[in-house]
């Protein structure tokens, strides 16, 4: 069974560069480019993973996240926050219940090796 990974992200380019990235390390990747479509995905599917950036058109990564590790049904996915701009992201990763942060450019074996500490 692959391993399902929800990745939101609203930068297009980086988002299919990313998913075609973990594609090959064999996970199954889904994509959202924002809250509501990540929220309707998490309606019917619980990922293994959800790789989250801080900074999305309308609710922010940080209440994204906050908001998933309230709800019982989702709580326990290990969520890893994906930055370029947050300078203390470990102060908000900790903040938001976060399990893990990344921050971008990201170097492949580093995102792979943060993923596998939580999902194989």
């Amino acid at each position: 069974m692959t391993n399902k990974i929800l990745l939101i992200e609203d930068e297009l380019d980086l988002a299919e560069v990313t998913k075609m990235r973990l594609k090959n390390s064999g996970y199954e990747v889904i994509s959202a480019l924002n809250s509501e479509a990540a929220f309707t995905f998490l309606q019917k599917n619980i990922p293994d993973l959800i790789l989250l950036d801080l900074l999305l058109p309308g609710m922010q990564g940080d209440e994204i996240c906050k908001k998933l590790k309230r709800d019982d049904r989702l709580k326990r996915i290990p969520i890893i926050l994906f930055t370029a701009s947050a300078s203390d992201i470990p102060k908000i990763s900790k903040e938001v219940g976060a399990d893990d942060y990344i921050m971008k450019p990201y170097e492949s074996k580093e995102l792979i090796a943060k993923i596998k500490k939580f999902i194989g």
